[in-house]
C-alpha cells in the first residue's frame, strides 16, 4: 500500500522524500482509523449485545464478569493486534513496532486476567464458605505471579532475548527478590496459617488492644487484615502480626449463645452482722428466701442444740449472716431470671477483701450475645441488686464525695 501511495505522489510531482513521508503518514492514519473503528464497534455494538444477552441469562457469574468490565478489557487487545500485524508496512521500524505492540498485548492480557481474578473473588464471596475461607490473599499471590511473568516477557521481547535467559539471571538475584517480596511472603504464610488453624474469619469480632483493634473483621487480604472498630474507625494490620502476637477472638462467645457477666459490688464491711430473729422474720417474706431460711434455721438450731451451744451470745455456735443470706438471694434471683442462660455457670461469690470493702462478684451468662441486649440485661440485674442491698442491713461501699466532706466539715463547725 505504501509503495502504491509513493507512486501516486511521485506521479503528482512530489519528490521522493516527501512522497515517503506522506505515504507513511497516510498509512499510520488509516491504521489508527481502523483501530478506532474496531474499538467503537467492539464497545458500542458487541459489548452492548453481550450485555443484553447476559442480562437475560439465569447465570450469576456472567453478571459479575460484565460488572467488572472483563469483556471490555479483552476487547482492548484487538487494536494492538491490528497494529502488530500492520508492522510489515513499515520495514524500517517493523521489529520495534512489533515489540511495543506485543508488550501492549501482554499488558492488556494481564489487566484482563486481573479483572477475571477479581470476578472469581466476587463470585466466591456470594457463598457462605467465603467468610471462613477467604481467597483474596491467594488471588493476590496469583496476581503477583502473573505480574512477574508479564514483566519478564515484556523485557525479553523488548531486548529480543529468550525469557529463559532472564529467568536464569533471577537465580542470582534471589536475595534481592526475597527482600522485595518479603511482606508478600510473610502475608501468604500468615494467611495459610490463619485459614488452616481456623483462627480468623470475616465477620469475627477480635480485640487487640496493643494495636487499637476492637471490632469486626471486614476483609482479609495478602498484605492486610481490615477491622472496623465499634466507633466505625477502620484499622488495618499485617496478617503476620496476628500470628506472632496474641489477640482475642470473640467467635466462641458468639457461637455459644451466651455472654458472660462478671462484675463486683463492694459491701461496706462495717455493715456485716449476724441475722437476728427480727431480720429473719422480715427476710422470710422474700419469695426466693423463705424456703432457704426455714431449712437453714432448722439445720443451725439442730447443730447448736446437739453441741450444747450457749445461745446467750451470738458469737457462740452457728448463725446466719446478712451477707451470706444476701449472697443466696442473689444466686436464687439469677437462677430464676428469664434472660440468664441456665445451661452455663451461674455463681455468686466473695473475693478477697480490699480497701474498697468486701467484693461480691456476680458470675453468670446471658441468653443472648447481642451487645445492646446484653448491656440492658446486665444493667437491669445490677439495678435490682443495688436496690435490695439495704433490705439485708448492708451498705454499698462508696468513696467520700465532695458533699460528704462538706457535711463533715459543717458538723465539726457546729
Amino acid at each position: 500500500m505504501i509503495d502504491y501511495l509513493k507512486e501516486r505522489f511521485a506521479g503528482w510531482g512530489f519528490n521522493e522524500v516527501l512522497s515517503a513521508y506522506l505515504s507513511n503518514a497516510i498509512a499510520v492514519f488509516l491504521i489508527l482509523t481502523v483501530c478506532f473503528i474496531v474499538n467503537i464497534i467492539s464497545k458500542k455494538v458487541l459489548l452492548r449485545m453481550l450485555g443484553a444477552y447476559i442480562s437475560r441469562s439465569k447465570n450469576k457469574w456472567d453478571d459479575v464478569l460484565l460488572k467488572n468490565k472483563v469483556f471490555e478489557r479483552i476487547t482492548g487487545i484487538v487494536p494492538a493486534i491490528i497494529i502488530h500485524e500492520s508492522a510489515e508496512l513499515f520495514p524500517a521500524v517493523e521489529e520495534w513496532i512489533k515489540r511495543f505492540a506485543f508488550s501492549y498485548i501482554v499488558i492488556a492480557v494481564l489487566l484482563a486476567l486481573f479483572k477475571i481474578l477479581d470476578s472469581i473473588d466476587d463470585i466466591y464471596r456470594q457463598h457462605a464458605i467465603s467468610k471462613a475461607r477467604p481467597i483474596k490473599g491467594y488471588l493476590q499471590v496469583v496476581k503477583i505471579f502473573f505480574s512477574v511473568a508479564a514483566a519478564i516477557i515484556i523485557v525479553s521481547a523488548l531486548m529480543d532475548r529468550s525469557p529463559l535467559l532472564l529467568l536464569s539471571g533471577l537465580g542470582a538475584a534471589t536475595a534481592v527478590l526475597m527482600l522485595i517480596f518479603q511482606n508478600s511472603i510473610l502475608g501468604l504464610v500468615a494467611s495459610i496459617q490463619l485459614a488452616t488453624n481456623d483462627m480468623l474469619q470475616i465477620g469475627d469480632w477480635i480485640e487487640m488492644p496493643s494495636h487499637g483493634i476492637d471490632g469486626d473483621v471486614i476483609e482479609i487480604t495478602l498484605h492486610t487484615v481490615k477491622v472496623q472498630n465499634w466507633d466505625k474507625t477502620i484499622v488495618t494490620i499485617p496478617p503476620h502480626l496476628l500470628i506472632s502476637e496474641s489477640f482475642k477472638n470473640w467467635k466462641g462467645m458468639q457461637e455459644s449463645g451466651g455472654r458472660r457477666i462478671k462484675r463486683c459490688i463492694y459491701i461496706d464491711m462495717t455493715s456485716i452482722r449476724f441475722c437476728d430473729e427480727e431480720m429473719l422474720s422480715r427476710l422470710k417474706k422474700i419469695q426466693y428466701l423463705k424456703e432457704y431460711i426455714e431449712e437453714r434455721s432448722a439445720e443451725i438450731e439442730k447443730y447448736n442444740r446437739e453441741k450444747g451451744i450457749d445461745p446467750s451470745s451470738m458469737v457462740n455456735g452457728r448463725h446466719m449472716t446478712n451477707i451470706g443470706t444476701f449472697r443466696v438471694y442473689v444466686q436464687k434471683y439469677l437462677e430464676n431470671h428469664p434472660r440468664i442462660n441456665h445451661s452455663m455457670t451461674t455463681m455468686v461469690r466473695q473475693l478477697q477483701p480490699c480497701e474498697h470493702g468486701l467484693p461480691v462478684e456476680v458470675y453468670t451468662f446471658t441468653n443472648t450475645t447481642r451487645w445492646v441486649e446484653y448491656e440492658n440485661i446486665q444493667s437491669d440485674i445490677f439495678d435490682h441488686i443495688l436496690a435490695v442491698v439495704p433490705e439485708f442491713g448492708l451498705k454499698i461501699y462508696q468513696s467520700p464525695a465532695g458533699s460528704d466532706i462538706g457535711r463533715i466539715s459543717l458538723l465539726r463547725s457546729e
